[in-house]
């Protein structure tokens, strides 16, 4: 899960790319770069770090050019190199830079066809350097000598939809020619356009969220369709078309419980809508397991499960107070690499109001609980601060499975769900009863808001992999590599056992 934007303008496009990392920083803050195309050369800067510590006045005067691509970057596989913050750029054919959300299921495949075949070399562990590559010898198969059109880009991601299997949504600019966006088959990952129109023509900006373009002044035009690929040429004329055979959207459903700003709307849905939705099947599940008058109180784990709780209040018709406050200058710390960091930056985060707390039956609302780690230091902070019973509420359904599409949830070991009961579980992070929200209702919570939503990639809670190409074998040697970096599997070595259902590749 990472933050990207492109930008085609009329004036420099430098500090818009900036802003609109800035409203994306929360899909990332390992690393940031920014990319600009200025007469056929491009300009770049990135580094680890957040937006604000990898820019600074010499680099942002260095990157010349009215159009450009910008990404903050999230690690979704324990790296934190440097050398694989992106964007990333190759010179053939005609200058390419690249920037991706997401995650390839067949990456490996990949990198030897482009190796033994396409005779291009990765120098990272990046997929998204994969992906660019793939991307250039598909553009470069497209054309035949030195001109570029619409209908050889188009051409060449289709082939791209064709090879590449994962989430995926991309933008690239093409040196000389214009800026190229385009989503995977499935839409997993989210991707929108907007539109500024000046007295000089239009200018356009895609971006992973709809916030990013609104906070700098771009009217949202729409979401970019599932396969589908835009075209902005360096005449600002927008082409568009559809590049997959069978596309199908099949949305993030974590994107919706967490990873996504409030204030954003993904594929026609409110984030902010679906969180409240959240609330109320969640209250409902609760008035069937607690007898009336055992919670006294409502409380959020600030911020995102905010409108979960504040709805599921409502519903109950039980008080909702603010017991924690959030220090604002710590990241999320879903995001942070390594467990030891994340216990350790959990009270640094958030610190309770003991009047709030004491003596009171309290019922604490977070939006998911995937580790656990941070879950049981909050419960033993609310009990630290005088509270008599702890229950806990999850917005969103156990998550009992690898995630293999751009979020760092790929191992067993690291899913406190997995194995457990719901009693086991509440033991572990030493509440005093638990309840989760079930899948059917986390799913109709984002179809209630928009009903043309059906279908949802929500493998973490359901195990369905929606692409069709995730085996069991695949996650075994998936995690096997988490653990053991420099070594090769074994055949049949530490077998998951997951109850997959794979589901059927369109």
């Amino acid at each position: 899960m990472c933050g990207i934007v492109g930008v085609v303008s009329h004036n420099p496009v430098n500090q818009v790319l900036y802003d609109a990392l800035l409203l994306l920083q929360h899909r990332g803050q390992d690393a940031a770069g920014i990319a600009t195309n200025h007469s056929s050369m491009f300009s770049m800067h990135k580094a680890n770090g957040l937006v604000r510590d990898v820019f600074r006045t010499r680099n942002m005067r260095s990157l010349q050019g009215n159009s450009g691509i910008g990404h903050c970057r999230y690690p979704t596989a324990g790296s934190s190199s440097e050398e694989e913050a992106q964007p990333f750029y190759v010179n053939a054919p005609f200058g390419i830079t690249l920037a991706h959300n997401g995650n390839l299921t067949n990456q490996e495949e990949l990198k030897q066809a482009l190796f033994q075949n396409d005779r291009r070399h990765i120098n990272t562990d990046s997929d998204s350097e994969v992906l660019l590559n793939v991307l250039a010898h598909e553009i470069q198969e497209s054309t035949t000598g030195y001109s570029l059109d619409p209908d050889a880009i188009f051409k060449a991601v289709a082939m791209v939809h064709k090879r590449v299997r994962g989430a995926y949504a991309v933008v690239a600019q093409i040196a000389g020619h214009g800026l190229l966006a385009f989503r995977d088959p499935f839409g997993i990952r989210p991707l929108c356009i907007g539109v500024n129109e000046t007295d000089e023509g239009n200018e356009y900006l895609v971006a992973s969220e709809s916030v990013a373009l609104e906070g700098i002044g771009f009217r949202f035009l729409r979401d970019i369709a599932p396969g589908e690929a835009v075209f902005i040429d360096n005449d600002g004329k927008l082409h568009q078309r559809q590049c997959a055979e069978n596309p199908s959207l099949n949305p993030c459903a974590f994107e919706f419980v967490y990873l996504a700003r409030p204030d954003s709307i993904l594929d026609g849905a409110s984030v902010y809508a679906t969180r409240l939705k959240m609330g109320e099947y969640l209250a409902e599940k609760i008035r069937k397991e607690f007898s009336a008058g055992e919670i006294d109180v409502v409380m959020p784990i600030p911020d995102s499960s905010r409108p979960a709780a504040i709805q599921l209040a409502l519903k109950l018709g039980i008080e909702y107070r603010e017991g924690f406050i959030k220090n604002r200058y710590i990241g999320r710390t879903f995001l942070m690499p390594g467990q030891a960091i994340r216990s350790k930056s959990v009270r640094q985060k958030l610190n309770a109001i003991g009047s709030e707390f004491k003596g009171k039956n309290v019922l604490l609302v977070d939006d998911s609980i995937v580790r656990g780690t941070t879950s049981r230091e909050i419960v033993q902070m609310a009990r630290e601060a005088g509270a008599r019973n702890v229950y806990f509420a999850s917005a969103a359904p156990p998550v009992l499975f690898p995630n293999v599409y751009g979020i760092d949830m790929p191992t067993r070991g690291e899913l406190i769900a997995y194995g457990r009961s719901n009693e086991e579980i509440c033991r572990e992070i030493t509440a005093d009863k638990l309840v989760y929200q079930d899948v059917d209702a986390l799913k109709r919570s984002i179809s209630d808001v928009n009903p043309v939503l059906q279908n949802f990639e929500a493998s973490c809670f359901d195990g369905v992999y929606v692409t069709g190409d995730v085996t069991q074998d695949y996650l075994d040697r998936l995690e096997f590599a988490r653990h053991n970096p420099k070594q090769e599997p074994a055949e049949d070595a530490g077998r998951t056992q997951l109850n997959l259902t794979l589901a059927t590749a369109e």
